[in-house]
């Protein structure tokens, strides 16, 4: 009996030496703009990449859509907060994510998935990763990705001139994280996602209280980002009011002085952390996601 015990401890050093554990959570997806849930070149490949590296995980990619051509176009085209009510219920179904999961979410896959966890506290999240997230917002849209140019320009010129407007609000998907600094006030009063999600209207205690549940928040922010404008926004900063150029920090902000969402008293218990990856946006090499994602924050 003790030969056996003394194996039995001696397998599971090796299991956990090797970066594995029995019954890691399940991990959810949600792709950026113009991606998939399932391209092999993009989170097809990060979700067989997770699947290698922790053996008889599960990992579900959140699709919207009837297949992989629709779920593009609803990363550019729709009302947010139907797609994210969507999701909450996909994700409330599956048996599988029951007991919990890890969450990661993608470009402005990251601040959809912060919606789920404010609004859909069940299933609840553990460790929620935000790869390159805009989570105070953009002020800039320099590509549209894998959209054609005509199409990408004409978004952009809908956002420019009249994001704000209720119609381009519940139908470009962009419109609903556009900041514009210069228009503080209008921005707070018609946002219909980003302004609600940070609670810049009214303080929804709920958000708070469900934000609080994370065991971790993990903002990766991309140095050389030409995609996010500001990069800063990956980190929870912005452009201070009325202006472009000058950038406030997390720190400095309302939302984190005020403690409006509930991120101060995260960051006061050393559950937001923060990484630096020195490459463009969501560039990233597997070697960098397994040492610090994979075998920190989903094991």
């Amino acid at each position: 009996m003790g030969k056996y015990i003394l194996l039995l401890f001696f397998f599971s050093y090796i299991y956990q030496f090797d970066g594995v554990q029995i019954d890691s959570p399940p991990v959810v997806l949600w792709h950026g703009m113009g991606d998939s849930c399932c391209f092999s070149f993009s989170l097809g490949g990060i979700k067989k990449l997770i699947e290698n590296k922790i053996p008889n995980i599960y990992v579900y990619s959140i699709r919207l859509g009837n297949n992989e051509i629709e779920d593009v176009e609803h990363s550019y085209f729709g009302n947010i907060n139907e797609q994210i009510q969507e999701v909450c219920q996909q994700l409330s179904k599956n048996e599988r994510l029951k007991n919990g999961y890890n969450a990661i979410g993608f470009s402005q896959g990251a601040q959809f998935l912060r919606a789920v966890i404010q609004r859909c506290p069940n299933p609840p999240v553990k460790n929620f990763i935000s790869l390159g997230g805009q989570h105070q917002g953009v002020f800039g849209l320099p590509n549209c990705g894998t959209l054609k140019p005509k199409i990408c320009n004409y978004i952009t010129r809908i956002i420019k001139y009249g994001a704000y407007l209720q119609a381009v609000q519940g139908k470009f998907i962009q419109a609903t994280y556009w900041h514009d600094p210069y228009q503080e006030e209008e921005y707070k009063k018609k946002s219909m996602f980003m302004a609600d999600i940070n609670n810049e209207r009214y303080i929804n205690e709920t958000y708070k209280e469900n934000l609080q549940r994370l065991r971790t928040m993990v903002l990766v922010k991309f140095t050389n980002d030409t995609i996010v404008k500001p990069t800063e926004t990956e980190m929870f900063g912005f452009y201070k009011p009325g202006q472009g150029s000058l950038i406030q920090t997390l720190e400095q902000s309302d939302l984190y002085r005020e403690d409006r969402l509930g991120l101060k008293m995260l960051h006061d218990s050393g559950r937001i952390h923060f990484l630096n990856v020195h490459g463009n946006h969501l560039q990233f090499t597997e070697d960098w996601f397994v040492d610090n994602i994979i075998k920190k924050y989903l094991l």
